[in-house]
């Protein structure tokens, strides 16, 4: 009678969570789509709009590739390879219709890229998923390099080093859309963005998605119970490969020119991999995070400082050291610790950690100025402008006081850190403690 009266209790409240589940789920959705439409609206800069066009096909490219490294376990290091191919074989479909000799709307030409990028993906994927781990690794880095170098010796599909170039203004209007204006363009985007992380987050919920899950996780018994681990791995190389094919596609209607050399190398693979890691490949929303903190690291920090792959690569190595799961990871635990009320005593310490973590940065950064400048422009002038400092690479005196500043900062940082990790554990401690008792007073 006990067990009977505990599994009607489970099932009561499994019943209960499931409808709040799917109303947290539609008004995530209903924000994000919101996002997309008002962000060009709020933002209503040229270059605002050119960030935002490019963080949505980045979006649709970084979780393509999430389908491989965080759902899969395969690390690829040639994933622009169906970004480009699918964005060449787009490009050139359009020229055709702008030459007139066939009609393709503009709003499908991204699903011909999506549909080159599966073929590709297709025709190399049989090859490369045959194998895993390192050998999967390592032969989508010599595909990637093979297509790369395939760039300069077909210079009639390619373009050569000046790429192809067209026109997204084909057809006749409809109802007065002609994809002329970039808002127009950031539209189309948007709309292909939704739809996408849609698809993508349901393909999570199908039998392959969780067979792949499986196979990401103990290959060895997937194929104990019958199931073809390679099968699985290149079926969802496929329609990884479609998406990053579409992504392409978005990519030509917004710059409406493309090279090789930007598109198909291996650095602009590694420059995938890069985000996805750091926006949490564990987590289906993290490469969204990525694909933002991409645009924001390639335009606005660029534009800042000359030593951008510097910070870019230090956050990389903090990451992995410290926060593997990405940014995404971050965040979930510490809504985690909110939601069972063990919040307030990390207010403080979070605060101070962070006060004195940007002085550390500030301290850390202008020194890299300094060196930078020194190097590069002392030639010219020894004066340096750095966060409304004036600073003289050339003054000794200058040196010692941020050798200072950062020595003080960063002492007081690491106490403070120190403090928060030991603050952070014992919260650890009582949540794990907390989750015992409801498990006892479920099961009583």
């Amino acid at each position: 009678m006990t067990e009977t009266t505990t599994i009607r209790n489970r099932s009561s409240s499994a019943q209960l969570r499931a409808p709040m589940l799917d109303k947290w789920r539609i008004i995530i959705w209903a924000a994000f789509a919101l996002a997309l439409i008002v962000a060009p609206q709020v933002f209503r800069s040229g270059l605002a709009l050119t960030m935002l066009s490019q963080m949505g096909y980045l979006i649709i490219i970084c979780l393509s590739y999430n389908i491989l490294l965080g759902q899969g376990g395969m690390l690829s290091f040639g994933h622009a390879v169906y970004v480009g191919l699918g964005a060449f074989i787009a490009i050139h479909v359009l020229n055709r219709v702008g030459d007139g000799a066939f009609f393709v709307p503009v709003t499908l030409i991204p699903l011909i890229g999506g549909v080159a990028g599966a073929f590709f993906a297709a025709l190399f994927g049989y090859v490369t998923t045959k194998k895993a781990g390192t050998t999967f690794a390592m032969i989508t880095l010599g595909i990637g390099e093979l297509v790369a170098s395939m760039a300069l010796m077909f210079p009639e599909f390619f373009g050569g080093e000046g790429g192809i170039s067209t026109n997204r203004v084909v057809g006749e209007p409809f109802l007065g859309i002609t994809f002329g204006p970039s808002i127009e363009v950031y539209y189309l985007i948007a709309a292909y963005c939704f739809t996408c992380t849609a698809l993508m987050y349901a393909f999570t919920r199908t039998p392959l998605g969780r067979m792949l899950n499986a196979v990401r996780d103990n290959p060895e018994r997937v194929e104990f119970i019958g199931y073809n681990t390679q099968r699985v791995r290149y079926f969802s190389f496929i329609i990884s490969g479609f998406f990053a094919g579409i992504g392409g596609g978005l990519m030509i209607l917004h710059f409406e020119i493309i090279t090789a050399m930007d598109s198909l190398n291996a650095v602009r693979s590694g420059t995938y991999l890069l985000f996805t890691f750091l926006g949490g490949a564990t987590l289906f929303f993290g490469p969204i995070i990525g694909a933002v903190l991409m645009v924001l690291a390639m335009i606005l920090l660029s534009e800042l400082t000359q030593a951008w792959m510097l910070y870019l690569g230090l956050v990389f190595l903090f990451m992995v050291m410290y926060a593997p799961g990405g940014v995404a990871s971050i965040i979930m635990l510490n809504v985690r610790v909110l939601r069972l009320g063990r919040f307030a005593p990390l207010v403080q310490p979070y605060l101070l950690a962070i006060v004195t973590g940007v002085a550390a940065f500030a301290g850390f950064a202008t020194l890299v100025e300094m060196v930078y400048h020194l190097q590069m422009n002392a030639i010219m002038s020894t004066q340096l402008d750095f966060m409304g400092l004036t600073l003289d690479v050339a003054n000794a005196r200058h040196w010692m006081m941020v050798l200072g500043w950062l020595l003080v900062t960063g002492t007081a940082f690491e106490w403070m850190r120190r403090r928060f990790v030991r603050v952070w554990h014992r919260q650890q401690e009582l949540i794990e403690h907390d989750l015992q008792h409801m498990r006892e007073g479920a099961s009583a």
